[in-house]
């Protein structure tokens, strides 16, 4: 017996890692792929789970569209905590499948009940500084038209 994988294996394996950055790319067109990269120098094979699993397996199923499912990741990392800068990219990631920042900040409203009011503020915390991010972002785009 051989520790290599089989063509088929190395196809379902391509597959995943495929639908994944699809994902991946629907989520955060601009910056998941070089997320990833960076990740892959230092760790490839932690790279490719991260692909793999939560974005080609996971994501990528039916039932729960992109929206429901960053409503749903927003909500475990605040309620997990220590997580604020996974919070962050998934904010964003939010808003770029059509969230809006009422929806987000209801989402950490919510999870108060359920995480408490310390883990809530440093969520309310990360989400503000994205919001900022993406104001600062936008305003030297119209700086950059304008010039």
């Amino acid at each position: 017996m051989t520790d290599e994988p089989s063509d088929a294996q190395e196809s379902r394996q391509e597959s995943r890692h495929a639908r994944g950055l699809r994902m991946l790319k629907a989520i955060h067109p601009q910056v998941g792929e070089r997320v990833v990269d960076g990740v892959a120098a230092v760790s490839p094979d932690l790279a490719r789970c991260l692909v793999e699993f939560p974005f080609g397996d996971v994501y990528a199923r039916p039932g729960l569209d992109l929206r429901s499912r960053q409503i749903a990741t927003i909500a475990a990392l605040v309620t997990l905590g220590g997580a604020e800068r996974q919070l962050k990219w998934h904010v964003r990631g939010g808003l770029n499948v059509g969230l809006n920042r009422d929806e987000i900040l209801e989402v950490i409203q919510q999870m108060t009940i359920y995480a408490g009011f310390p883990r809530a503020l440093n969520a309310l915390t990360a989400a503000q500084e994205v919001f900022e991010e993406i104001e600062a972002e936008a305003a030297e785009e119209a700086r950059q038209d304008d010039a």
